[in-house]
């Protein structure tokens, strides 16, 4: 074998050795967001307790006007929803089509968002995920260009899974049964129109605010965020949250149908970078 003949045999080998890693590791990736969706699925109550105005008495004005607005009486208050949406995603400036499908099970258990993300050479797809159970918590952001280049692997670090709990615990807004206090939700008024919601037995995360409309709509959503978006790539507490832009009834529940969510929310440089539309919620 001639030398050229070796280098190009090292070079198809090496390039075989590294697609097949790579097909490898993202079926791994594919499996974990798997078993995870599974959980969260079986998660979900069979027959759960049905809404009754009455479980919201003594709590705030605000709290009750929400309710009032949000779950129609009778209904049963499940707390796992699959979503399905479209929307945009913005990253370094670039507006790129989404399409995703999600499973919430908050305010603490878990999610998996699975997205496909942009066009063309420049189409990309994976998820973020959150699981806690039995004491353990796991969290990742795996993404890879075309099912076979990884953009972005990330997850397993405390800081990471601390940042993934505050977002579930942001969603919950998708899943309004989670908020009612007979599930752990503690309400306080912080003003007219809004208020901070806190979860007994969920530590180490800041308290979600909202506010809402004179009829009970929703309006906005946000807390601080153990987040390392910013220039120092540093993980710091800092708001993240945005705008519920329209609202829409799915069994029972009024949930946020159209949202622009971003980093820094009520800072000058808030920077939305996530704008979607719920095409389908079941509960």
């Amino acid at each position: 074998m001639t030398l050229f003949k070796l280098i190009l045999f090292v070079l198809a080998s090496g390039l075989i050795a590294a697609t097949a890693l790579g097909l490898w590791t993202h079926s791994r990736d594919r499996s974990q967001a798997e078993r995870v969706w599974a959980a969260l699925e079986a998660a979900r109550e069979a027959e759960p307790p049905r809404y009754d105005p009455s479980m919201v008495e003594g709590l705030p004005e605000v709290a009750q006007r929400y309710f009032a607005r949000t779950i129609e009486p009778g209904t049963p208050l499940h707390r796992v929803v699959r979503l399905e949406m479209v929307g945009s995603f913005i990253m370094n400036g670039n507006e790129m089509p989404m399409r995703a499908r999600q499973i919430l099970a908050p305010p603490a258990r878990g999610f998996v968002w699975q997205a496909d993300i942009g066009t063309g050479l420049i189409r990309f797809g994976g998820s973020d995920g959150y699981h806690r159970a039995d004491g353990q918590e796991e969290s990742w952001t795996k993404f890879w260009l075309h099912g076979l280049v990884p953009l972005a692997r990330i997850g397993g670090t405390e800081d990471h899974a601390r940042a993934a709990a505050t977002r579930v615990l942001l969603e919950a807004v998708w899943a309004p049964a989670s908020l009612l206090p007979q599930f752990g939700a503690d309400w306080e008024q912080t003003g007219p129109d809004s208020a901070e919601i806190r979860f007994a037995n969920i530590q180490a995360i800041e308290p979600m605010q909202i506010s809402i409309d004179a009829e009970g709509n929703l309006t906005e959503v946000w807390a601080l965020r153990w987040s390392d978006a910013n220039p120092e790539k540093t993980y710091r507490l800092q708001p993240f949250g945005g705008r519920m832009l329209e609202m829409a009834r799915h069994q029972g529940f009024l949930i946020p149908s159209r949202v622009e969510l971003g980093n820094m929310w009520g800072k000058p440089d808030y920077a939305p970078f996530f704008l979607a539309t719920i095409t389908s919620a079941e509960f």
